[in-house]
């Protein structure tokens, strides 16, 4: 075979194998319903900050959920707007800070404080909003932007403000890395069962790629998971990682869940675009947000905080 066409089979060669590639990478694609690439890629790059963050200084974790809660609930105060309801980005982010910073300096009765005087900043917010000509609004709309603010509070700040307080606890800091450990663990384990064997649709109406097979396979990994980091990092029993694996499995599926509900009722694919492969910040907390009350229980239950 002459050089030519010896250099034609190979491009031909790679040609066909690239295509083969990118077909396969649309499949999974479609099942996964995100770019698998972009979505690893960022994910270690954001494990990787947030481990170093809580296992050198619990200050700079405190200061980085206190971020990510800001971002989060721009998110969502935008995607509120999308469906018309007038959310303010700036009150609703100010409203985050006071609640996760009430966590930090004065524990649990600091949060609920620091939610209420957030839930207030957030309302008089929004009546002054409406009383500029230029951010006039239908006055129908009022009480249902006020509604929709301080459920962008409870739903992202408050919620996300327990890792804070599990983090300031003895031995906190592998309590918060048990959360995240089980809670991906419950991920990994319902995308890899889904795809290899999903068949039977779990909730089609709201998450189609969600099947009871994946949420068989998250719970036996979240299981193992559990366990093993109850043994190796909590210095605790081995049924108290079934237990948190049990609880993670359930917080978390449902929180996957009711995102969807609100991005279907919203009108929205993703939250944004700020985290390729990913979406936005909140599309990757709506497992830990409830997931971090469930652990947070399981450790007040067992006297830890």
């Amino acid at each position: 075979m002459s050089g030519p066409d010896r250099r034609d089979e190979i491009r031909a060669h790679l040609e066909s194998t690239r295509a083969q590639l990118e077909a396969t990478n649309a499949r999974i694609e479609a099942r996964a319903g995100r770019n698998l690439f972009f979505a690893i890629l960022s994910g270690l790059v954001f494990g990787g900050v947030f481990l170093a963050s809580l296992l050198l200084v619990k200050q700079i974790f405190a200061a980085l959920v206190a971020i990510i809660v800001a971002i989060a609930l721009v998110e969502l105060a935008a995607a509120f707007r999308v469906a018309g309801r007038r959310v303010p980005r700036i009150g609703v982010a100010l409203g985050g800070l006071v609640v996760v910073g009430g966590a930090y300096f004065w524990g649990a009765e600091g949060m609920l404080l620091g939610l209420f005087a957030g839930s207030a900043l957030l309302t008089l917010w929004r009546l002054v909003e409406g009383l500029v000509p230029s951010w006039e609004t239908p006055p129908r709309t009022l009480v249902r932007d006020v509604f929709s603010g301080l459920f962008t509070l409870v739903y992202v700040a408050f919620l996300a403000s327990f890792t804070v307080l599990l983090v300031e606890a003895e031995n906190g800091e592998w309590w918060v890395f048990a959360l995240v450990l089980i809670v991906v663990s419950v991920d990994v384990g319902a995308y890899a069962a889904g795809v290899t064997m999903g068949k039977h649709k779990m909730t089609p109406r709201i998450s189609p790629n969600k099947t009871w097979e994946g949420f068989a396979g998250a719970a036996v990994v979240a299981m193992g998971a559990g366990v093993g980091v109850a043994l190796l990092a909590l210095q605790q029993p081995w049924w108290v990682g079934i237990l948190l694996g049990i609880v993670v499995l359930f917080t978390a599926t449902g929180g996957d869940l009711t995102e969807s509900l609100i991005k279907r009722n919203l009108g929205v694919k993703d939250m944004s675009s700020w985290l390729p492969g990913h979406g936005g910040f909140l599309d990757r907390l709506d497992s830990l947000l409830p997931s971090a009350v469930g652990v947070y229980g399981v450790a007040l239950a067992l006297g830890v905080v």
